[in-house]
Order: structure tokens, then C-alpha cells, then sequence
């Protein structure tokens, strides 16, 4: 299964066709080949790909692309990649004039998010990556509300402007747009939402805008396993190899017979 960590734990790769008619795929192996070949397990056209173009694998840092040395210039989220690149749930993949939405495949409102502690709210943070905020780092505190109301407003390419409203309700942080916009829907993780429970690592998305949740003090502590008592030592392991006893014997007994010679050439 490709899992992406803190987050796609046991879930699949949904890829969405933006602008096509083409159905969604599914995949949930560790490894998927895209390219205009018909051995790949995603082919694109001729005219869209080389025949070995990319490939998508797993690792413990989640989904890498790795860009083939045939294929000409791959896109996520509308910058360039030339080798490989870490991608997220919500990131969009451009080959060609084929444009692909990375999509959990387990919608938000399905997702069992457990209250987070009191402290969470002080390290919670929206990272914004693209969009008119990229590169800044907005805090959250007890909740946060982007434009047209709030501060920083969010502009549409249509002049719309929209907004998000960041609140804490029982220890969870639920995200809602304000207002909806019809042609450019909020999106967590790739999956259309009117409104959301988030996670730490969650994309969220509206319009040109993206942003990721960061917030350590949400993720449960690891537990920490007891290392176990060390066993006993036995009696054989306490006084070493066997091979050591007769070492000891045998010089012992040379030393032996030594001093015996000396005391016999004496005499």
C-alpha cells in the first residue's frame, strides 16, 4: 500500500483527471509507472508522454516522484521537476497537457481525528506554499479567518475573493471556506469539501492558493516500549568460553613443569 506519513496510513492513490473525461485511478501498490508505453500502469498518449516518463514509489519519507531520463519536463503544482520530488496528497501532476490532482481516497468527513490536546493550539500553523501568501507562516491560536472578512485576502482568478475560517470545536480543528466558490471548490488532501476536520499535514487548497497544516502538538506522543530486563547471566557465560579454561590448564601446567626442569638442573 503507498501510505504517506502522519496521513495516508493504509489508504490508496486516487488520481484525478482535471479537464477530461477520464475516469479516476486507483492504485495502492508500492510503485506506479507513468508513460505512453502500454506496459506502463498509467499510459498516457504519445503526445502527452515518452514511454517510460515517471515513476511514483514509496519510501519511509512518503511518495517521491522520480522524473525517467527520457521524459521531458514534469510539473508538480506548476513548478518544474528535472529528478525527483516529495509529493503530498493534493499536489498536481503535469505531464504534457495532461494535468493529474493526487487524491486521498479516503474523503476528510470519514477520517476518525481524536481531540487534541489544550497546548496544540500554540504550535498550530498554516504554511502557505503557493498563492498570494506563499512563504509566510500564519499562526492559529484559538482560530483564524481569511479574508474577504478576516485579514489577507484571498483572490480568485475571476476577481472572486474568498475566504477560510479556522476554528477549534472540542479539542478539533474544523476548516470551512467563507464563502463557497462554485468554480473553485476548497479542496483537503485533493478531496472537495464544504468543511473539514483537519490533521496535522493536511493540503488545503482553494483556487491558486495552498496551504499545509503544521502542528506537532496535535500528533499523539509515540509511545515509548520498556527495553526488557537483561536475562541472567549463566554460570558457563560468567566464566567465559570453555576454550579459555583450557587455555589456562595447559599454561599452567607448562609454568609447572618449567619450575620442576630449573629445580632438577639445580640439583
Amino acid at each position: 500500500m503507498l501510505e504517506f506519513p502522519g496521513q495516508w496510513t493504509g489508504t490508496a492513490m486516487r488520481i484525478e483527471f482535471l479537464h477530461s473525461a477520464r475516469e479516476d485511478f486507483l492504485w495502492a501498490r508500492p510503485q506506479l509507472r507513468l508513460g505512453s508505453a502500454a506496459d506502463n500502469d498509467l499510459v498516457l498518449s504519445a503526445a502527452q508522454a515518452a514511454p517510460r516518463h515517471l515513476r511514483i514509489e514509496q519510501d519511509r519519507r512518503g511518495w517521491v516522484l522520480v522524473v525517467l531520463p527520457s521524459a521531458t519536463r514534469v510539473y508538480v503544482n506548476a513548478r518544474p521537476v528535472r529528478e525527483r520530488a516529495l509529493l503530498r496528497p493534493g499536489d498536481m501532476l503535469s505531464v504534457g497537457d495532461c494535468r493529474m490532482l493526487l487524491r486521498d481516497d479516503v474523503p476528510p468527513d470519514q477520517r476518525e481525528v481524536p481531540p487534541a490536546p489544550a497546548q496544540a493550539r500554540c504550535t498550530a500553523a498554516l504554511r502557505a506554499l503557493a498563492g498570494a501568501l506563499s512563504g509566510r507562516v500564519l499562526s492559529i491560536g484559538d482560530g483564524l479567518e481569511l479574508g474577504p472578512y478576516g485579514r489577507c485576502p484571498l483572490e480568485l482568478p475571476q476577481g472572486e475573493r474568498a475566504g477560510l475560517k479556522l476554528a477549534w470545536r472540542d479539542g478539533r480543528l474544523l476548516l470551512a471556506a467563507a464563502p463557497v466558490s462554485a468554480g473553485y471548490p476548497l479542496r483537503v488532501n485533493g478531496v472537495p469539501v464544504e468543511q473539514a476536520v483537519l490533521q496535522p499535514g493536511d493540503q488545503i487548497s482553494l483556487g491558486p492558493h495552498r496551504l499545509v497544516l503544521d502542528a506537532p502538538g496535535m500528533q499523539p506522543e509515540p509511545a515509548v516500549a520498556r527495553a526488557a530486563p537483561p536475562a541472567p547471566a549463566l554460570p558457563e557465560q560468567a566464566a567465559g568460553p570453555r576454550g579459555e579454561v583450557w587455555w589456562l590448564i595447559l599454561t599452567a601446567a607448562v609454568l609447572a613443569l618449567g619450575i620442576a626442569l630449573v629445580l632438577w638442573i639445580r640439583l
